[in-house]
């Protein structure tokens, strides 16, 4: 019964925000609002709804360790495994603007909840500062769409499809019942979903903090591993790429920032010492590993993409030897500081030091007039 809840609890979050992006962003383009603004905002926001309500229904419940285990675990699930993914499937255009903007805002929001972190919680302050960097962060974008051409107009314009004149869903109260649904399933999912979760981290063993960072964070990453997914599928690479950075930014920033407010009641949001420890400072060098990355030819090369894969699966060998205590731990551990991390830090610095390569001939059309902020 438990996996069912789970289960049932899932496909409620992927379809509630399914339902709320489709309806949201049909609505917006009815009343006149550019197809990248909407990519920007309604999009962005609603692949991030999954984790939001997690985090929000889970702090009602005083199950922060979910809360805050779900954030920091979707974001380092962004980049390694969605980016990783997406990478094999086909190499990823970066944009330039990626490099010199978005990532090194999700760098800052990194650090930002590194430093508010520091005395153990998040209280109505740093709420209120996430949330208003949101919102700032929000209006920028719409304010900096402007300026774009019309190419990336209409890249978004494939990937945020208007209502079909006539069509059932063309009508402003069609569209309205599709945010309500898909809201109601968000909130009833999330339900589900974390109490599901807490029964598997007592049945394991585990605490609710594994269980978050790794199961519950996937699982509410699943609509941006579709969108990501079949961006590069469809040659809308640059979209791929930055639906996992603006998401990863919009989780701290605004899923923190929520959670934050809805759990000042309580006393606010508890970080976790084993969070603060390791698993932020996992999440900002994966963030910061995107810009050398990144700069490779502008380009996500498909060996990087493995790269990425093989780091999200030994960071989740990590959290299950960890909270096992399996003895199979301190040889894991070695071999990963001594071998392996000293071998990536090598391979970044030549990295960065290599001269930059245009873009392949495959992607290069892509950076032409496209801000690369979808989501």
């Amino acid at each position: 019964m438990t996996v069912l809840l789970f289960l049932a609890g899932l496909a409620c979050l992927v379809a509630g925000a399914e339902l709320l992006v489709r309806g949201a962003s049909k609505l917006a383009l009815g009343f006149g609002i550019s197809p990248l603004v909407v990519g920007l905002t309604v999009v962005a926001f609603g692949t991030s709804s999954p984790e939001l309500a997690v985090s929000v229904g889970a702090a009602f419940e005083g199950k922060t360790d979910i809360a805050i285990g779900n954030v920091v675990g979707s974001n380092i699930f962004n980049v390694l495994f969605i980016l990783g993914i997406s990478a094999l499937i086909t190499p990823l255009v970066v944009n330039i603007q990626l490099i010199r903007q978005e990532v090194p805002i999700m760098i800052g929001a990194s650090l930002l909840l590194l430093l508010l972190g520091v005395d153990g919680r998040l209280g109505l302050s740093d709420g209120l500062l996430f949330c208003a960097l949101m919102a700032a962060y929000t209006v920028f974008l719409v304010v900096q769409s402007r300026r774009e051409s019309k190419a990336a107009n209409d890249e978004y314009a494939a990937e945020v499809k208007p209502a079909t004149p006539g069509g059932w869903d063309a009508r402003v109260p069609a569209q309205l019942a599709l945010i309500v649904a898909g809201l109601a399933l968000l909130v009833l999912g999330s339900e589900w979903l974390v109490n599901a979760a807490v029964t598997f981290a007592r049945s394991l063993g585990v605490s609710d903090l594994v269980i978050g960072l790794t199961i519950v964070a996937a699982g509410t990453s699943m609509p941006e591993v579709a969108t990501s997914i079949m961006a590069a599928v469809k040659g809308e690479r640059d979209i791929a790429v930055g639906n996992v950075v603006g998401s990863s930014t919009f989780n701290i920033l605004g899923c923190l920032g929520v959670t934050a407010l809805v759990a000042t009641g309580s006393g606010g949001l508890v970080v976790p010492a084993a969070v603060m420890n390791f698993d932020i400072w996992v999440m900002l060098a994966v963030a910061l590993a995107c810009l050398p990355v990144f700069m490779t030819g502008r380009e996500i090369a498909r060996w990087e993409g493995g790269i990425f894969l093989a780091y999200y699966a030994a960071y989740v060998a990590y959290l299950v030897l960890a909270a096992r205590q399996h003895d199979a731990l301190p040889v894991f551990s070695a071999a990963m500081l001594s071998f392996v991390v000293p071998i990536t830090v090598v391979t970044l610095v030549v990295v960065m030091l290599r001269p930059p390569r245009a873009p392949s001939s495959h992607g290069a059309g892509s950076d032409t007039g496209s801000s690369g902020n979808g989501r």
